[in-house]
């Protein structure tokens, strides 16, 4: 099987590297059809089940070379893919060089749950900064995929000058981009006590961000809305929110529909408080979503109390808002 690679490896780098498509962080290429795409701390990656079989593919945010390409083909080698794994040292291209990068691959095989799984590690380099892109695999098929990705690669650094090369942080504020939702639900089997309070966050990638959170419960008669909005900074799992705006309201009931808005009764000053969080993309197979998990070292102003998480304490977890069964929250007309 590893001579099967290394054939592939060599017909991959051979192809034509430069093809602007989708782009992530300094790299545009070609999205692998029928994929899930999921935005991790400092990656995207797409995933395939079908039955049995299954595969990963994974693009890196670019780093701070380390010296030759050798040298950073073996740092990733050995902590994205060896890393409590048993596997044997990876069989390795030459370099070859295109357009000032100098791109190399390496392959290996290990097992998962008595399966083999081949990996294809490629390393792309300009002397200043690299970048990894990486592909588990139970089945060759998935591995032509991951060459037509490879194959439509094109790297642009024109935005990193050498004098910063230097000052690179994993920031990365499209991992969490979009909007996320928190809720709980006040109903009770046998209770006469209905609502639920939903908190609210879309995070853009200016590094802007609107935070909404409305209360509906039976037993107070206002609704209950606030906001605020700010920036907001990635530095590795670390999420810092810098409110800039935001205000309270008490709004009344509507006859028909006691959840949805009536007139605006009273607005009040709203304390704007800047936080950092841990975050963690945590992705959920039984129910095929990735969450996101805000953790901080006490309960805030816009979060409240902690949730009830095992596996994170002293945190809150977000879902991803979809038109269909997690919907933004409707503001008031005004």
């Amino acid at each position: 099987m590893k001579s099967i690679l290394l054939s592939f490896i060599f017909a991959m780098l051979t192809a034509n590297l430069f093809a602007q498509k989708q782009t992530f962080d300094i790299v545009s290429y070609n999205a692998p059809k029928d994929w899930t795409e999921k935005q991790g701390d400092g990656n995207i990656s797409y995933s395939r089940i079908d039955g049995a079989s299954w595969a990963q593919i994974a693009i890196y945010q670019h780093r701070n070379c380390e010296g030759d390409i050798q040298t950073d083909f073996d740092k990733d080698w050995n902590e994205l893919v060896a890393s409590n794994k048993t596997i044997a040292a990876p069989d390795k291209t030459e370099p070859q060089t295109a357009e000032g990068w100098t791109v190399m691959s390496g392959s290996g095989v290990w097992q998962y749950n008595g399966a083999n799984v081949a990996t294809i590690l490629t390393i792309y380099s300009n002397n200043n900064i690299c970048v990894a892109v990486l592909c588990n695999a139970t089945a060759q098929p998935y591995l032509k995929d991951y060459k037509d990705l490879i194959a439509s690669v094109d790297l642009d650094a024109s935005t990193i000058s050498k004098d910063s090369a230097n000052e690179i942080t994993s920031t990365n504020n499209s991992a969490i981009s979009g909007s996320w939702s928190y809720s709980i639900s006040q109903s009770a089997f046998g209770s006469s006590t209905t609502g639920y309070s939903t908190r609210q966050y879309t995070f853009n990638n200016d590094g802007s961000y609107t935070y909404r959170y409305k209360v509906f419960s039976s037993t107070i008669n206002v609704l209950l809305l606030q906001y605020e909005s700010g920036n907001y900074s990635v530095n590795g799992n670390q999420i810092t929110i810098s409110p800039a705006n935001g205000a309270n309201e008490e709004w009344s009931k509507d006859n028909v529909h006691p959840d949805q808005w009536g007139k605006l009764l009273k607005t009040g000053k709203r304390k704007l408080e800047k936080v950092t969080y841990t975050f963690t993309l945590q992705y959920f197979s039984g129910i095929k979503e990735t969450d996101l998990i805000l953790q901080a070292a006490k309960p805030t102003e816009r979060e409240g109390a902690f949730g009830n998480m095992q596996d994170f304490p002293n945190g809150w977890a977000f879902k991803p808002c979809n038109a269909q069964n997690n919907p933004m929250i409707e503001l008031p007309e005004r």
